[in-house]
């Protein structure tokens, strides 16, 4: 009883958590240990039951959607359906412990970049060109696709990087991320229901806990003030890249 609690509480936190920052998994990975599933199984249960909520999310917030570098929506929507579905057939072909070991310095990369685009690059004018091109956003957006299906951790502070550094405003990145993260996910999802078997009660019970959080994540997002989102999601990423270092 007392592990389903706090499985509850930290889908609730994770759905809140994606829709703003990303980095959901980081507490329902754990909180699965917790309550009794492999690692592979608990990578692969918490994948599953967050993309309700990441669908429920980036609909709610699809006003916010944009391109980015010179890219349209729809080819983004497309590189990350494709490169989910790429990373989880690599996930059931390969063992994660070799990937999960790159993972602090993923975050730690999406942090560093993140933070420098906030806080300490020049503004960018409205009509200058994006400072990535397009061909190096679609190739960061394959790798993070890639990433996302494979083991998901972090993706949204790895897109808010590549999105910022594509020219987006950070509200508009968070928006957009939100909606490829489900999207990735989707192919992912639908290799993972057909090739192995979940606890579908598990899954229930964090998928509903994620959808609530996932609206008020939403809420915020739309709400806060740019300057507190931006600190707010650099803090983010450097808890979750010391709780990643500690972890390895």
């Amino acid at each position: 009883m007392l592990a389903h609690i706090v499985l509850v509480v930290a889908a609730f936190i994770a759905g809140a958590q994606n829709a703003i920052a990303g980095g959901g998994s980081f507490l329902t990975f754990p909180a699965l240990l917790l309550a009794g599933l492999d690692p592979r199984a608990a990578n692969i249960t918490s994948t599953i039951a967050l993309f309700p909520g990441q669908a429920t999310t980036g609909w709610a917030g699809r006003h916010l959607m944009e391109g980015a570098a010179g890219l349209s929506l729809r080819t983004l929507v497309v590189v990350s359906l494709l490169g989910g579905a790429v990373g989880a057939v690599l996930l059931l072909a390969t063992p994660v412990s070799l990937f999960t070991h790159l993972v602090p310095f993923l975050i730690l990369f999406a942090t560093v970049v993140f933070a420098w685009g906030s806080f300490f690059a020049k503004k960018r004018a409205q009509d200058a060109p994006a400072p990535v091109s397009p061909r190096v956003a679609i190739l960061l957006q394959v790798l993070i696709s890639i990433y996302g299906g494979y083991f998901g951790g972090g993706i949204g502070i790895l897109m808010l990087a590549a999105l910022t550094a594509a020219g987006l405003s950070v509200r508009h990145a968070g928006g957009t991320k939100n909606v490829l993260a489900a999207v990735m996910n989707v192919s992912a999802v639908v290799i993972f229901l057909l090739i192995t078997n979940v606890n579908w009660t598990i899954v229930l019970m964090v998928a509903v806990a994620a959808i609530i959080g996932g609206q008020v994540g939403v809420l915020m997002l739309r709400h806060i003030p740019e300057k507190i989102l931006r600190v707010a999601i650099t803090c983010i990423g450097v808890a979750l890249t010391i709780g990643m270092f500690v972890r390895a």
